[in-house]
C-alpha cells in the first residue's frame, strides 16, 4: 500500500499533504538553522564522505559504502566507517564493532560493512560521536558515513546521494505522503548522484548491482545460483522487488517469494518454515548476516557488488582523494 502512495498510484496521499508540509517545514528550519549556525555542528579533522539518499527506502546506499572502502583500502587509504545503526539495540554508545558483535547489537547494515571490508565500523546515534571514538582508536585518513545526509550536527567534505533509477522520487512529496526526505532540488548541492539500476540521467553516474555466486551459510560453498535446486527466495531490504527481479535476470524462477520488513529481526523457526529439505532457501546478504547463527544446511545468500563504469569511478575517488591531500 505504501509504495502505491508514495508513488502517487493511491490518492490517500492527498489526505497526509498536512503532514509533509508540516515535515517539510521542520526540516527546512533544521538547514536553516544549521546554515547560519544557530544550530551547531562538528568538524572532523579528517574528511568526512556522506553516502546518502534523498527517499526513504532502500536504494543502494551499502554496496555503495563497500565499494568505496575497498577501492581506497587498495589506494592504501585508511577508511573508517560510521553508521547510525538502525534495527540495533546497544546498551552503550559510541559501539565499535568487533567479530563477535551481533546485528541485534549493532544493526544489519554495520555488520555487513564490517565483514565484507574489516574496516573499522562504529555505530552511535549521534554520529559525531561515533566519529572521535574510530578517531581515537585508529590511525584513519577518511570517514565515510553510511546514511545520514540528513545529519547536519556532522559536518561533511563530499556528499554522495544514490537514488532507484527506476522507483526515482514517487509522487515528490516529503514524508509520509510521499518517499522524500529533502525535496529533488537538493541534488544540485551535492558532490555526485550515483543512480541505482533504471536509466542515468544527465550528471548522474549509473551503478549495476553485480551478483556474485550463491554462498551457503553454514558451510560457505559457493555455486552458481541457477545450479540451486527448488529456489525459495526471501529478501528483508528496503525494496525487496528489487532483489527478486535480479534472481529473474539470472533465470532463476523461485516456488515463492517472502518480502519482509526492513530491518526484520529473524528466527529460525520463522524461517525454517519457509522451506523443506528438498527446497533451497536463498536470501540476500544483508539477512544472511543475520541468520548465520542458527542457519540451516539448505540456506544460501546471494552477494551483490556495485558496479560503476571506469571513467566515472575514477572521477569519484579523485574526487575524495582530494580532501584527503588537503588535510
Amino acid at each position: 500500500m505504501i509504495e502505491r502512495i508514495w508513488s502517487g498510484e493511491s490518492k490517500i496521499y492527498l489526505l497526509l499533504l498536512p503532514l509533509s508540509w508540516l515535515y517539510g517545514l521542520i526540516s527546512g528550519l533544521r538547514q536553516l538553522g544549521y546554515r547560519h549556525g544557530w544550530l551547531t555542528s562538528w568538524r572532523s579533522p579528517v574528511p568526512v564522505v556522506v553516502v546518502g539518499n534523498l527517499t526513504a527506502g532502500g536504494n543502494g546506499k551499502t554496496p555503495v559504502v563497500i565499494w568505496l572502502v575497498e577501492n581506497l583500502q587498495r589506494q592504501g587509504i585508511r577508511a573508517g566507517v560510521v553508521s547510525r545503526g538502525y534495527g540495533g539495540k546497544s546498551d552503550r554508545y559510541p559501539l565499535v564493532l568487533d567479530q563477535n558483535t551481533s546485528t541485534e547489537v549493532a544493526g544489519d547494515e554495520p555488520v555487513l560493512i564490517f565483514q565484507r571490508t574489516g574496516a573499522p565500523v562504529a555505530v552511535a546515534p549521534v554520529r559525531s560521536d561515533a566519529v572521535k571514538t574510530l578517531l581515537n582508536q585508529f590511525k584513519l585518513d577518511v570517514i565515510i558515513t553510511d546514511d545520514g545526509l540528513q545529519h547536519y550536527a556532522l559536518q561533511r567534505d563530499v556528499e554522495l546521494v544514490v537514488i532507484d533509477g527506476v522507483r526515482r522520487f514517487g509522487n515528490g512529496w516529503w514524508l509520509p505522503a510521499g518517499p522524500m526526505r529533502e525535496r529533488a532540488g537538493r541534488l544540485r548541492s551535492v558532490g555526485a548522484v550515483i543512480t541505482n539500476g533504471g536509466k542515468a540521467r544527465e550528471n548522474e553516474i549509473s551503478m549495476e548491482l553485480k551478483p556474485g555466486e550463491a554462498i551457503n551459510l553454514l558451510s560457505g560453498e559457493r555455486c552458481q545460483v541457477v545450479d540451486l535446486t527448488r529456489v525459495v527466495a526471501m529478501a528483508g531490504i528496503g525494496h525487496p522487488p528489487r532483489f527478486f527481479q535480479t534472481l529473474s535476470t539470472l533465470n532463476v524462477q523461485p516456488e515463492q517469494t517472502h518480502a519482509f520488513a526492513d530491518h526484520q529481526p529473524y528466527t529460525e523457526a520463522l524461517l525454517a518454515n519457509l522451506v523443506n529439505a528438498e527446497q533451497s532457501l536463498l536470501m540476500t546478504e544483508k539477512d544472511a548476516v543475520k541468520c548465520r547463527a542458527f542457519a540451516q544446511k539448505n540456506w544460501w545468500y546471494l552477494p551483490v557488488d556495485a558496479q560503476l563504469p571506469a571513467e566515472s569511478a575514477e572521477k569519484l575517488l579523485a574526487l575524495i582523494m582530494s580532501k584527503i591531500e588537503k588535510k
